[in-house]
């Protein structure tokens, strides 16, 4: 601090200078602090006198230093150019040597300077006085400072440090609104994570052939536009930049084509499960856009190359793409709080296509499986999947489940309508059901049994047959034991233990008042489950 009460002083003692010719002001200061320049290379903003003599100059005291900052300051201060910007290059060059004694600056005394410089309306001031006090340091008061000094990337700086968003899109906008192509692009994020692409699409255009993230984004914008040549464009550009999603965005236009409703029900049946007895679960995966039909053939491939489940009798067929009006989805179906769609429209590829089950990937909501129907978004990763797979198999979860499915399956008599293969509860006498227990340990008489937080919000114990936390506690722990595949096969192999989709079709057309068709989905049902 003893640099900055030094130049406070020495700026009254010079002050008497103020109406000295400005030249004159600059003259004196550069006497002083060219010594100091000339040490380190540098060159004073307003000198200009190349053939001057080399003299031996005496380094200045802090005290010279000071005094002269202060000159330079009034000659800045009554608009000398020259003036701000050597006191500019004195301060930066400080900056650059991290305030070392031999510069004479401290950091208290340039950014005292700094920030009168601001004042001035001085862009580059602002920007390195931002520089020197840090995000942290400059975000109570950089509002200010970059409203004056109307630098770009303090502005975006400032915008990314806010929490408030109102804050953060009025500075972005600032920023972008001056060509700078970062917050051109970090606005239309915010415009894109606010559902307003009509906002994000120009800022994209700007930004795509510069950026290959923007390329990426703006070549989605395009194909969800119907523009499919323009886009294919921009994701070869971005892949060739090294963006893997771009990459896998020509591969799925490459492999998949979007179908009407119409257009599938005249597709033939797919061989591969028609002819396959060991095909006791058909699966048939869905995607209405082009995010969606990416991760559902991500997901597919996935289960191709899981060694994992390879001898479980589930056949996945490739992902259909639908058009995006084909299936009407939200992600909080009907009220119920998680990802679901009228899936009626499906029936009729149903009939030709004879699957069992399907998977519906949509852009948001919560993973969930109704009746023979899966229910996943873009971000769920390939372990939810197969979390939800097991579901289809009648596996009960072994986290902490919500009350109202807890008081159906969490008692002797609820477990045993259920009948889940990894889960069992206290009884009077030993567990519920006595069954699956004794199934457990003819598989494996060394089977542990050990406590699951399945029914813990009604103050119950359930348990389990691993002591491990299994995929159906947490998905992405990847733990499936052996004993759980065995279940799994068995499951498949037992006709009454699946909700195939037939259960949902009659369902909804029967709550839509068709019962001819509910009266057809209801016998499909009973023939699946040998009735």
């Amino acid at each position: 601090m003893r640099g900055l009460f030094l130049a406070v002083f020495a700026l009254l003692i010079v002050a008497g200078d103020s109406g000295r010719y400005i030249p004159q002001l600059i003259a004196n200061a550069l006497s002083v602090i060219q010594p100091i320049n000339d040490s380190e290379g540098l060159t004073p903003a307003s000198s200009s006198n190349n053939d001057a003599p080399n003299v031996s100059t005496p380094l200045a005291t802090q005290t010279d230093t000071d005094e002269a900052l202060a000159l330079l300051w009034i000659a800045a201060k009554q608009g000398s150019k020259d003036a701000q910007a050597t006191l500019l290059q004195q301060f930066e060059a400080a900056y650059n040597a991290k305030f070392s004694s031999t510069r004479g600056i401290e950091q208290a005394t340039a950014t005292y300077y700094l920030e009168k410089l601001v004042n001035l309306e001085n862009a580059d001031a602002a920007w390195l006085l931002y520089q020197i006090l840090g995000e942290e340091g400059a975000s109570q008061r950089f509002m200010r400072l970059a409203a004056l000094g109307d630098v770009a990337e303090a502005q975006l700086a400032f915008a990314m440090s806010t929490e408030s968003p109102e804050k953060r899109e009025k500075w972005l906008v600032r920023a972008a609104s001056q060509q700078y192509l970062p917050a051109q692009a970090a606005l239309a994020d915010w415009y894109l994570l606010h559902g307003q692409q009509h906002l994000a699409k120009p800022l994209l255009a700007a930004t795509a052939t510069l950026d290959m993230q923007s390329a990426f984004k703006y070549a989605r914008l395009l194909w969800d536009e119907g523009e499919h040549q323009q886009a294919k464009e921009h994701f070869t550009f971005a892949a060739k930049q090294g963006h893997a999603q771009a990459e896998k965005a020509l591969e799925a236009v490459q492999l998949y084509t979007p179908y009407t409703l119409g257009q599938l029900a005249s597709q033939p049946t797919p061989p591969t499960w028609l002819d396959n007895p060991d095909c006791l679960q058909r699966i048939q995966p869905f995607a209405t856009s082009l995010a969606t039909i990416m991760r559902a053939h991500s997901l597919y491939s996935s289960f191709k190359a899981d060694t994992r489940l390879q001898a479980l009798s589930i056949c996945l067929a490739k992902p259909i793409w639908l058009q995006a009006d084909a299936l009407n989805c939200h992600p909080n179906y009907q009220n119920t709080g998680v990802l679901g769609c009228n899936i009626t429209p499906l029936s009729n590829i149903a009939k030709k296509h004879k699957f069992s089950h399907a998977v519906v990937v949509s852009e948001q909501g919560k993973a969930n499986v109704q009746n023979g129907v899966m229910y996943l978004d873009i971000s769920d990763a390939y372990s939810v999947f197969v979390h939800e797979l097991a579901h289809f198999a009648g596996f009960a979860d072994e986290y902490p489940i919500g009350r109202s499915m807890a008081n159906k399956l969490c008692d002797e008599d609820g477990i045993s309508d259920f009948m889940p293969p990894n889960l069992i509860v206290d009884s009077e006498y030993w567990y519920a059901p006595h069954k699956t227990v004794e199934g457990w340990l003819a598989i494996d008489p060394n089977t542990i049994i050990a406590r699951a937080k399945t029914c813990s919000v009604l103050g119950k114990n359930s348990y389990k047959p691993s002591r491990r936390i299994t995929f159906m506690e947490h998905h992405d722990s990847g733990v499936i034991p052996p004993l759980y595949l065995v279940l799994w096969q068995q499951q498949l192999e037992k006709e009454n233990a699946q909700r195939p989709i037939s259960m949902n079709f009659f369902q909804a057309f029967h709550r839509n008042g068709n019962q001819k068709e509910a009266a057809h989905w209801l016998a499909e049902y009973e023939t699946f489950n040998g009735q």
